[in-house]
């Protein structure tokens, strides 16, 4: 029995590798971004390990979740789940971050220096990765036209980036980044195969 973080387990892949898990018997500790959204996991609150809140949005939030995962003791694996897409303006979160880059790269960056390390990382990135450009020139989007998909895809290949550097910097940490395909979340819509 392992000891499972999931960072957006309120609904779509998160909620479902949470299901799954518990089934097989691991101790599952959900994320939701505030506590009204925690309502969501209904039932599946009552089987798990924890439930912590936070919105990925705000470093200071993000350093909450943090703090909240480690109170309940060190995870064997933490899956990086938690993500935004296609949204239609840079936006601004507290720290004056555009929003996808927040919650999509810094997030995850965030939890992954804070929280106890793990025996496993998980990051979800997509095949969109690939459509990155690469460049830090403006990875916060404050000279450059904002572009919904490219943000999207700028932050999905910096979570390969970091699983590759965690992979490195931890050689014990079995690190990995992972593209789930179109499926039929809130995220993919109803179309996806």
């Amino acid at each position: 029995m392992a000891r499972v973080f999931i960072t957006g387990s309120a609904d779509g892949l998160g909620r479902l590798a949470a299901q799954s898990l518990m089934d097989e018997g691991h101790d599952v500790v959900l994320h939701a971004r505030s506590a009204e959204r925690a309502t969501a996991f209904g039932g599946l609150a009552a089987r798990a390990a924890g439930v912590v809140t936070g919105d990925l949005a705000s470093a200071a939030e993000t350093r909450a979740v943090a703090e909240q995962v480690n109170v309940l003791g060190r995870m064997d694996a933490v899956i990086h789940n938690a993500g935004i897409y296609l949204v239609p303006a840079r936006g601004s979160t507290p720290e004056g971050h555009a929003t996808v880059l927040a919650v999509n790269t810094l997030a995850s960056y965030l939890l992954t220096a804070l929280i106890d390390r793990p025996d496993r990382l998980v990051y979800l990135s997509s095949e969109m990765h690939q459509g990155g450009e690469g460049s830090l020139a403006d990875i916060d989007w404050t000279r450059r036209r904002w572009s919904p998909s490219r943000a999207y895809s700028e932050s999905k290949l910096h979570i390969v980036a970091l699983a590759l550097k965690a992979a490195r910097a931890w050689p014990d940490v079995l690190a990995n980044a992972l593209d789930p395909g179109w499926v039929p979340t809130k995220m993919g819509g109803p179309s996806a195969s």
